[in-house]
């Protein structure tokens, strides 16, 4: 686990031993009052933000949102970090080293099921726990999350591969998260893809379980492989070249995130078959829309880590000051914070906005 900055701040004496375990539960929930113990409008709330790493430029960006709206705010910031994407150990810590510290809230982008345990003993603490990016499972386990809807985003790129491919057949290479755990934003993706492409999923909170052969909404598909990639570009060049391996003459190419997408054009462009596949992502990310821009990228699903972790921080200091606590939007379990597909190759009948537009949106 890395720290990154921040200050202890205890909370307030008396607020734990003045109210038992329900009635906490229930602040949580509803932000609580000036008279019992809640911080007032001018008081400094104490906020932690947890993100599964500080080397992904998506979540680097969501320390920098976070710390623009400390600011804002009057929010007592600390950011701690896993060492790498996966290290639920180190999430744990950091977890623990808030609700020592007496802290208001959390926000957090987990990095596995390993870490409910101790978000559930934070908000029996009192703490208000939001997730970011990755909804928890069960939903439940933290008291909201603000995120992209996953599973659209996959589905957009699936749908627009869908288009492109014109009836062709498909021969795909799905460049996952992991293979030893199971997170929802790997499998929502993942799912969101191939129900995008017209391919029917068995279990939809499962990868790799869906026919490996079959039809999509245009044609016939072959999946070639499911492999790990921990959303790294190494390990995105390193899963694609097991699945050049496996078969050299893939034709579309979904990964989870951008990072795994510059490997796997690495590995492809070593192959000689760059311009032989699409290639897919999510993120939105600047870079990332420089590479659709540059060809490098086809399409990608972007998404708004600066708002998910702005309007977090915003969300933890209202409650904590006795405001309403944020709801669901409509139909979800979790605050939607946006998804658009940014192509220089629109498709009929499939949503997008240009590489202009989305460089003016990267990740706002």
């Amino acid at each position: 686990m890395t720290i990154i900055a921040g200050r202890v701040r205890r909370r307030r004496p008396g607020m734990l031993t003045a109210l038992g375990t329900a009635a906490l539960l229930a602040l949580s929930g509803c932000g609580g009052s000036d008279d019992s113990g809640g911080a007032t409008s001018d008081d400094t709330v104490a906020v932690t933000l947890i993100t599964k790493d500080s080397i992904n430029p998506f979540f680097v960006t969501m320390q920098e949102g976070a710390k623009e709206a400390a600011k804002k705010e009057n929010i007592d910031l600390t950011i701690a970090a896993g060492a790498e994407d996966g290290d639920e150990e180190g999430q744990i810590q950091a977890i623990e080293n808030a609700i020592a510290a007496g802290h208001d809230g959390i926000l957090i982008t987990p990095n596995g099921p390993g870490v409910n345990p101790a978000i559930e003993r934070a908000r029996q603490a009192g703490l208000y726990v939001i997730a970011l990016d990755t909804p928890p499972d069960p939903a439940s386990v933290v008291d909201i999350t603000f995120a992209t809807d996953n599973f659209a985003a996959g589905k957009l790129i699936g749908q627009w591969t869908a288009a492109q491919l014109g009836g062709k057949p498909a021969t795909i290479a799905l460049l996952d998260l992991f293979n030893d755990k199971i997170v929802s934003v790997d499998y929502n993706r993942d799912q969101g893809f191939l129900s995008g492409m017209g391919i029917d999923v068995a279990d939809p909170k499962r990868n790799g379980d869906e026919a490996p052969k079959g039809s999509y909404s245009g044609g016939s598909y072959t999946i070639v492989c499911n492999e790990p990639t921990n959303g790294a570009e190494d390990g995105g060049r390193t899963a694609m070249e097991n699945c050049l391996t496996k078969n050299p003459d893939i034709n579309v190419v979904y990964t989870i995130n951008e990072p795994a997408a510059a490997g796997a054009y690495a590995a492809l462009q070593a192959a000689g078959k760059a311009d032989a596949a699409l290639l897919v992502s999510i993120d939105g990310g600047c870079a990332g829309v420089q590479a659709v821009k540059e060809g490098r990228l086809d399409a990608t699903s972007q998404q708004y880590p600066l708002a998910m972790a702005s309007e977090g921080v915003a969300a933890i200091a209202k409650v904590a000051r006795g405001g309403q606590a944020p709801v669901p939007s409509d139909g979800l379990d979790f605050f939607n914070t946006g998804v658009a597909l940014v192509t220089d190759t629109p498709a009929s009948g499939v949503e997008s906005i240009d590489t202009t537009q989305g460089a003016e949106k990267c990740w706002g």
